[in-house]
């Protein structure tokens, strides 16, 4: 397989896995937002919050369906470019993923479709459980990929079979796996870090606009408050369990972890250990790679701490934020990107950091990939991947963005039951109450 293939695969793979998480960030985080405000309006009755849910279940719509197209963009590269994983690892790696395929495409989104269409037909109730139905079945989804990738990174409780495949031997222990047990909760803190931040930005948007007196501002105003006592807990759960999960993998892949502490004495020493153990090669990932990307982990944690720690005592008089500390509010929406570029280093972290393995020091990279494939092959489907999923991502920021900035007002989740109530009213009227 010459080179180059190798490093196409690799940066097509990568461009999806990254794009999908980005979406999938904010989908989870969203979600978390709406089920927290539907039940607020379920238990309360209040109609500001029944407005917050149909707006901001709109834009956990528009981020989900993208989001989606996205998900099914990757995974037909395990086929396409990398039979090779699947042909050695299928009967452990592949039995996650089908689980989350199950609970994604079937239980989620018959959940999902259930809440869609069923504002104004299902009470209120019933209609506020399916949503959260929707956020369970959705975090579980995220549970079961991130077992799998974290039998990539850890290979567990599985043993080999005759014709060099590897089988699912232990069940507890690949569940159990200490490395996917402290990346779940780093990626789940950080998913809703993601959902705050976007919920604060553009909370923050809208109270600089509505006037006073507005039906919207005081709806607004306590999400935005909310966020921001939310937002310190969960950056520092993001980069307090981040950290733990870096002990882990100094014991797991000591070469990433001494690159990312930058002794690379260390790391010279464990790359000899690696030659004698698995036969000559390059063991060690690119230590600028490695470096930078945690260093981008580190600092976009402390800017959304600092941010949301300052706000959050500014905020304990509420009147302050609005008129002394008005400021703050053009500083959050400039801060709904710097979860995605967290997001971002830290997959990348991730991925590069056990190169040059797929399964780590079971299975290389460059075994891993589909037999057979050109460069030229590879080139052509990495641009055009890129161009189907930078499409999407530009779909969906620009529709994020315009529903975002339309406001609650223009949200038609739902809208469709209150037009048929209404025609129906009409109608009754015009026919004297004879259908």
């Amino acid at each position: 397989m010459p080179a180059d293939a190798i490093v196409y695969a690799r940066l097509q793979f990568a461009l999806t896995a990254v794009a999908h998480w980005l979406f999938v960030a904010l989908t989870l985080g969203l979600v978390t937002y709406v089920v927290i405000i539907q039940t607020m309006w379920t238990v309360t009755g209040n109609p500001r919050y029944e407005r917050m849910t149909r707006f901001f279940g709109q834009l956990y719509l528009i981020n989900y369906a993208l989001g989606i197209a996205t998900g099914i963009v990757m995974e037909f590269q395990f086929g396409l470019n990398w039979s090779g994983l699947t042909k050695v690892t299928g009967s452990v790696f592949g039995a996650p993923l089908a689980i989350e395929t199950l609970v994604a495409f079937f239980l989620e989104s018959t959940f999902l479709g259930i809440w869609i269409f069923g504002w104004n037909r299902l009470g209120k109730r019933l209609h506020l459980a399916m949503i959260w139905l929707t956020a369970v079945t959705a975090w579980m989804s995220v549970f079961w990929v991130l077992m799998a990738n974290s039998f990539l990174q850890h290979p567990v409780g599985h043993a080999s079979a005759a014709n060099g495949r590897l089988v699912l031997a232990d069940f507890a222990e690949f569940v159990g796996n200490p490395n996917f047990w402290h990346a779940i909760p780093h990626a789940a803190a950080a998913a809703i870090t993601t959902g705050t931040f976007f919920v604060a930005g553009v909370s923050a948007w809208h109270l600089r606009r509505l006037p006073e007196g507005h039906e919207d501002r005081a709806a607004f105003l306590l999400l935005l408050r909310m966020a921001v006592y939310i937002a310190p807990v969960f950056v520092f759960i993001t980069a307090f369990m981040g950290g733990n999960l870096l002990d882990v993998i100094n014991v797991e892949q000591p070469i990433k972890g001494a690159l990312a502490d930058n002794d690379l004495a260390l790391a010279a020493r464990l790359q000899e250990e690696m030659v004698a153990k698995h036969g000559p090669g390059e063991y060690i990932p690119v230590h600028e790679f490695i470096y930078i990307t945690r260093t981008v982990m580190i600092w976009s944690a402390i800017t959304l701490q600092a941010v949301s720690v300052i706000t959050a005592l500014m905020t304990i008089k509420i009147s302050l934020l609005l008129t002394r500390f008005a400021w703050l509010l053009r500083v959050f929406p400039w801060l709904i990107p710097v979860p995605f570029v967290a997001a971002t280093a830290g997959w990348l972290f991730r991925e590069v950091g056990r190169q040059p393995w797929a399964v780590y020091e079971i299975l290389k990279t460059e075994d891993a990939i589909s037999p057979g494939l050109t460069s030229g092959v590879l080139l052509t489907s990495l641009i055009v991947f890129t161009l189907v999923v930078g499409a999407l991502a530009v779909t969906d920021w620009r529709l994020l963005a315009k529903f975002a900035r339309r406001g609650p007002d223009a949200a038609q989740l739902g809208s469709q039951g209150q037009e048929t109530d209404t025609d129906e009213e009409e109608e009754l009227a015009i026919t004297g109450g004879r259908l």
